[in-house]
């Protein structure tokens, strides 16, 4: 074997110590537009389940999230002065619960009725039958419903139409001259009706 010849093979045996075995081969993934479609398929419907979740989740849970301080507490009508004395008042207040999507629904209305100096009667706006807003009639010194005719006295007691009670009237109370609500809570004939009934039960 000649001088040249020798050189060359050193040079193989060099190539062969520096690099091993030849590289091995790397696979080829093939994306199918079946496997494609599959997977925004499973996205979607992720989503989809996502959003009808959500809600009930929400509704589910929201009572137990909710702070108490804000669910049910004191705010304030305004300054007494607004309300003459024999006269009911429309009034609102931002509801102490409230979310960033709550938007105009933040506002909650109600009827304040003074009978003294002292004495109020504070009305949640909402019909006790369905829950249609009433409107006060001080020609007739009467509260009536325009969705199904419920009608009420005066002093909240029921007069006629479906309502099978008074109106809801929240807890009031007097603060460096404002008129102050316990308020958060809307009332349904779900919590405050039944414990009327308990309480005539009981008497």
């Amino acid at each position: 074997m000649s001088t040249t010849e020798d050189h060359l093979v050193k040079i193989e045996n060099i190539k062969t110590e520096h690099h091993g075995q030849p590289d091995a081969e790397i696979p080829v993934r093939h994306v199918t537009r079946r496997s494609v479609l599959m997977n925004i398929g499973i996205g979607l419907n992720a989503l989809v389940g996502l959003a009808i979740t959500a809600p009930v989740i929400g509704y589910v849970l929201g009572p137990a999230l909710r702070k108490k301080g804000f669910y049910k507490s004191w705010v304030s009508l305004g300054n007494i002065d607004r309300f003459p004395n024999g006269q009911t008042r429309f009034a609102t207040f931002v509801t102490p619960y409230k979310t960033p999507t709550d938007g105009a629904t933040d506002n909650t209305a109600c009827w304040v009725r003074r009978l003294s100096d002292t004495s109020f009667q504070v009305f949640a706006i909402n019909c006790a039958h369905l829950g249609c807003p009433v409107r006060w009639f001080p020609q007739s010194g009467l509260f009536m419903c325009p969705c199904h005719g419920g009608v009420y006295y005066q002093d909240g007691s029921r007069a006629a139409g479906p309502p099978e009670r008074g109106m809801f009237e929240y807890q009031w109370k007097l603060v460096n001259g404002e008129i102050q609500i316990n308020a958060g809570q809307l009332p349904t004939l779900s919590n405050q009706a039944s414990v009327e009934r308990k309480k005539s039960c009981l008497g």
